[in-house]
């Protein structure tokens, strides 16, 4: 009797979208991640371009292999958007995107900004494939001047 009262569990339990309780696969994790985000550049806020060049985030390659960063986009919760042109960025090899401005060479690219884009007081970087989707994330709140993400 025990062997049909769980075998219509399991009926009604499908009939009713028992699909919710399988797992889908997991989503793979970007190889290319925020590794580092200096939000508060050191010394005080007075706009310079070696202030600005001061706040930075640092994108580490976790592969082995190089990757092509064209189109990805770096963007803070107000909506500032810094996009990647034509760069690869080597296996375990970082970059770090300045704010302010600067020759772009591989292992520094610059936004070109004459204003701060990290919030002091609480920021979240995003990371975005070409096609939009997220490829990672790194919050914070007011402590500190940086944030290993």
């Amino acid at each position: 009797m025990k062997k049909l009262v769980v075998m219509g569990a399991l009926t009604i339990t499908g009939a009713m979208g028992g699909g919710l309780l399988v797992a889908g696969p997991a989503e793979a994790a970007s190889a290319v991640q925020i590794h580092r985000v200096y939000y508060d550049s050191p010394g005080s806020d007075n706009r310079s371009n070696a202030s600005l060049n001061g706040e930075w985030v640092q994108l580490y390659n976790t592969s082995g292999t190089s990757r092509q960063l064209k189109g990805y986009k770096l963007r803070d919760k107000t909506g500032y958007t810094y996009t990647f042109g034509s760069f690869k960025l080597g296996g375990k090899k970082s970059v770090y995107v300045h704010t302010g401005k600067g020759t772009n060479n591989a292992t520094h690219r610059y936004w070109g900004r004459s204003a701060y884009v990290w919030n002091n007081t609480g920021d979240t970087a995003y990371l975005r494939y070409p096609n939009g989707s997220a490829a990672d994330s790194c919050s914070w709140g007011s402590a500190g001047s940086s944030k290993y993400c």
